[in-house]
């Protein structure tokens, strides 16, 4: 029984770090989406101060290209974590369904302390012996 309790453990505790993975990659996804919204706005502001919008123009302000460059990179990294994402959520799943598995069995093959019971409900319910025998009135 406790190797059927361990490997349940390790399943939740596979599932509960894939979760927390992909909400990891999430997070990272959102701030750098945040990011690139704030440089589109620090662009926008450097071309309107210098009045150039023309990137190959010869005064195009350094700070625009160098802007621009960084936007450029978080869009590539947003597009490689939203891959990575992918695979994470598809590992998660298959990590759910292997808990998913490894609950029926358990289920399947019963508990048969009631120490066993989530949370120690069954503790204070006192045990009652079933006997198979005729009982004398």
């Amino acid at each position: 029984m406790r190797s059927r309790d361990s490997l349940v453990q390790l399943r939740r505790f596979d599932v509960e770090e894939k979760k927390q993975k992909v909400a990891d990659i999430e997070a990272m996804i959102q701030d750098f989406s945040q990011m690139v919204v704030d440089l589109d706005r620090q662009i926008e502001v450097e071309q309107e101060r210098s009045g150039i919008t023309d990137v190959n123009h010869y005064a195009y302000p350094t700070f625009a290209k160098a802007a621009i460059q960084r936007r450029d990179n978080l869009r590539a990294s947003i597009d490689d974590l939203g891959e990575k994402l992918g695979a994470a959520k598809d590992d998660l799943a298959d990590a759910s369904d292997d808990l998913q598995k490894v609950d029926q069995l358990n289920e399947r093959a019963g508990k048969t302390k009631p120490e066993e019971d989530d949370a120690g409900q069954m503790a204070d319910v006192p045990l009652v012996r079933l006997s198979l025998e005729p009982q004398e009135a």
